[in-house]
């Protein structure tokens, strides 16, 4: 009768372990719905779609859109979601590199239209860095979207007074003006408050994968 018990743990440990393998598979193709395709396919098509037509527009005004757009994906909102979401170190550094290339390419088409650089450039590469380092530092992973708003802000806030700072000894730029100054607190105080929100959603789905995942 031992025997017999010890023999039936034994599968019952076997097919319990073989359960929890098949909860972790993934899924088969044919398991496949109408919101993977919704997630992986159309949204992200339709935001392709959005991004080429907002690139086509013109005009000056639209002009302005788009370069205020970029800025506020490119140089801070990325470096802030990747602080969030990871570390300080990952945060400062995709900062270092989108803002690096971000200068670039504003220098480029500053020395085509002016034959110079101006150091302004500086300021949007360094302020990226900076934003994406404090809005983890401070942070310091919690997914309280209270805490992860201070420190969204905050971030925005500094880098912002970094950007207007080194304006103030651009040959282009000049003196800083109220709209200056609103163009540049606006992108990253505006993403300080939106980007938590998707930050938070990461952190909160990486820990129900996680619990999903334990056995």
């Amino acid at each position: 009768m031992k025997n017999v018990s010890v023999a039936e743990n034994a599968s019952t440990t076997v097919h319990s372990a073989y359960m929890s393998g098949k909860k972790k598979m993934p899924k088969s193709w044919n398991e496949l719905n109408i919101r993977d395709v919704l997630y992986g396919v159309v949204i992200p098509t339709f935001v392709a779609l959005l991004i080429i037509g907002v690139s086509m527009l013109s005009g000056p005004s639209f002009e302005g859109i788009k370069y205020l757009l970029l800025e506020a994906i490119v140089v801070v909102g990325v470096p802030m979601l990747i602080g969030l979401s990871w570390n300080q170190w990952a945060g400062g550094s995709s900062g270092f590199l989108l803002g690096g290339m971000y200068a670039l390419f504003y220098a480029d088409q500053l020395y085509a239209s002016q034959g110079t650089g101006d150091i302004s450039l500086l300021g949007n590469m360094v302020s990226a860095i900076l934003i994406g380092y404090i809005a983890r530092a401070l942070n310091n992973g919690s997914d309280s979207y209270r805490r992860m708003l201070i420190a969204g802000v905050t971030a925005g806030i500094m880098g912002s007074l970094i950007v207007v700072l080194v304006g103030q000894f651009s040959p282009i730029l000049g003196e800083s003006t109220i709209g200056g100054v609103l163009l540049a607190f606006l992108p990253r105080v505006l993403a300080g408050v939106i980007v938590p929100l998707i930050a938070r959603a990461f952190l909160k789905h990486k820990a129900i994968q996680k619990n999903q995942d334990a056995p």
